[in-house]
């Protein structure tokens, strides 16, 4: 494996970044920076996936982690799935970091030729930095000058090829970067030991101050005209909201279709009379960018939306979340969605418009109004679920469990993990005759299952 530069102590700037900082961080954010420091003060790569649930804080303690690699005259990226994420994330890190005097570059897909090369410019330059982007990052044009810390966010959107290929972006020394994963879609712990066994895991399990927890209730479609009249009284109280559509099997362009329908019939009816605009991801993303801004300036009252909004969509003025057909969406899809609300200070709002149909869908939406922890909503996920198809959803490439039932075999998980890590400490180089037979026995039970779990 090859080894990573040893960043040390925190310095100077990360000191002044948290000074500068609008609030206080919550212990679980100063925990996961001590736990970040412990990992880049040494020489082998960090490799850690930091799972917090939506709001938690999380973008705060990634750069913290970025702005460790700049202030060892270092580069630190962050690599987003989707434009509308990372342009999210531009936004507020450029705000936190160009105080402080950090370059922030962005590099996305779509950009303009000239405004591209500059980009590449900066980073081949090795010019201490920080880069945001998406799947961009990864293309063979990129060359980084001094790649020190990566940042995958929403990490399990990403196969394990895509993430390998940025960490591959640092090699061309022989060094290693630092690798911090994010993850706004809380998984129970056990299951977090199983699936990422390889990493080391950090978890932001408190809100910060100033965040209010979202009211969610489950309404019958035949009350929907007591629902958008709640949400006619709050815009002209000059509050915003999101009519989100159901998801469509068939395709994304069907999605997109169903989308403008309702956008239309909504302005012909409920909400005729106020400014809607839809937002679904068959938009280019040069018509989805304005969009996104007139919502942000409050000039867009509501947007009807696809889940295009699931994540990297932070406007504090949006106080109501309509889920059309919630019973169609998955438990952690309709976490994430809830996340774009309760973002500010004023008192806001889930209604999930639903008959369910199954004990399953009933369960899920009864959850969703019964708690907002996420944590605790994965482990209802995984009770009706199970593991294999959460190991799907989570992680392109990393096969599903064969025998194994972590909702039954929670102890004999964390047990087995536990011996394993006691055996790579005496055999690190798996040598022995005995560690020999077992990667036998693996291969033998598991073939090409595992391949993924051998590659340097």
């Amino acid at each position: 494996m090859a080894a990573a530069r040893s960043l040390g102590k925190p310095g100077e700037l990360v000191g002044r970044y948290l000074e500068q900082l609008p609030f206080v961080p919550t212990k679980a954010q100063a925990r996961a920076m001590r736990e970040i420091d412990r990992d880049l003060a040494k020489d082998v790569p960090m490799q850690r996936l930091l799972q917090g649930d939506v709001g938690s804080g999380k973008t705060a303690v990634a750069v913290y982690a970025l702005l460790r690699a700049v202030e060892h005259d270092g580069q630190g990226a962050l690599m987003a799935p989707t434009e509308t994420l990372a342009t999210q994330h531009l936004l507020g890190i450029s705000a936190l970091c160009e105080p402080l005097g950090v370059r922030v570059t962005q590099l996305v897909n779509g950009m303009p030729a000239r405004e591209r090369r500059a980009a590449l410019g900066v980073i081949e330059s090795g010019e201490p930095q920080l880069v945001v982007g998406t799947h961009a990052l990864i293309q063979d044009a990129v060359v980084f000058g001094g790649l020190e810390v990566a940042v995958v966010d929403e990490q399990h959107r990403f196969g394990v090829e895509q993430r390998r290929a940025l960490e591959e972006k640092a090699r061309a020394d022989g060094r290693a970067p630092h690798v911090l994963h994010m993850t706004a879609t809380p998984i129970p712990r056990t299951l977090a030991l199983t699936v990422y066994g390889d990493l080391d895991v950090s978890v932001l399990d408190e809100l910060p101050p100033g965040r209010t927890p979202v009211i969610t209730r489950l309404v019958p479609r035949a009350r929907r005209d007591e629902v958008f009249a709640r949400m006619r009284r709050l815009l002209d109280e000059g509050r915003q909201a999101y009519v989100v559509c159901p998801l469509v099997a068939e395709s994304p362009a069907a999605e997109a279709t169903a989308a403008e329908s309702e956008a239309a019939r909504l302005a012909a009816g409920e909400l005729s009379g106020y400014q809607i605009a839809v937002l679904h991801g068959q938009m280019p993303p040069a018509d989805r960018r304005p969009v996104m801004e007139r919502f942000r300036r409050g000039e867009v009252q509501v947007l009807v939306a696809t889940t295009v909004i699931e994540v990297g969509v932070d406007v504090s003025n949006a106080v109501l979340m309509v889920i059309e057909e919630a019973d169609r969406f998955g438990l952690a899809q309709l976490h994430q969605l809830r996340g774009r609300v309760g973002r500010g200070a004023h008192e806001s709002y889930c209604v999930l418009l639903a008959d369910p149909a199954t004990d399953d869908a009933a369960a899920r939406l009864e959850a969703m109004v019964r708690t907002t922890d996420g944590f605790e909503l994965a482990e209802v996920d995984l009770e009706l679920r199970g593991e294999g198809t959460l190991l799907a959803a989570r992680q392109s490439g990393v096969p599903d469990l064969r025998h194994a039932r972590i909702s039954r075999d929670r102890r004999l998980a964390i047990t087995a993990r536990r011996e394993a890590q006691r055996h790579l400490d005496a055999d690190p180089e798996l040598s022995s005759p005995a560690s020999q037979l077992m990667a036998f026995e693996a291969r033998r039970l598991f073939g090409a299952d595992i391949d993924w779990l051998t590659r340097a």
